[in-house]
């Protein structure tokens, strides 16, 4: 049973540090980081909505 819990937390580890990889290359390509999938033009946390309204 104890290796299946190394190996459970391995892969949680794993899966956590493909979110931050993919957080940080989204970022580093000026994406949002956050996938609300909402209308970014009516949000306030939302940094491309003071472009989206200049256009």
């Amino acid at each position: 049973m104890k290796i299946f819990e190394i190996v459970l937390v391995i892969a949680c580890a794993l899966f956590v540090i493909g979110v931050i990889t993919a957080s940080i290359i989204r970022k580093k390509q000026g994406k949002s980081s956050c996938d609300c999938g909402g209308d970014c033009s009516h949000c306030k946390a939302c940094m491309y909505a003071k472009t989206n309204k200049r256009q």
